[in-house]
């Protein structure tokens, strides 16, 4: 009788613990669909940023001519 009941508790812990890998893996596999959406995401992000400052240093550089530019015409 008690080495059933130890058979009984066994199995059931052993159940609970498949039945918690289950949710984990689950999680896990949802978190890493989340880990590479954040990933395109960033990557994304990095391309604007280095078009706006390619944009930002064309923008300097024009500023910079009309400076010189004004400057010829008043020194």
């Amino acid at each position: 009788m008690e080495h059933l009941d130890l058979m009984e508790k066994l199995n059931e812990k052993i159940e609970a613990m498949v039945v918690r890998y289950q949710e984990l893996a689950q999680e896990n596999e949802a978190l890493r669909r989340d880990l590479v959406t954040c990933k395109a995401a960033s990557e994304e992000k990095d391309k604007e940023i280095e078009h706006l400052r390619d944009e930002l240093a064309m923008k300097n550089m024009e500023i910079d001519e009309i400076i010189k530019k004004i400057e010829s015409l008043v020194g």
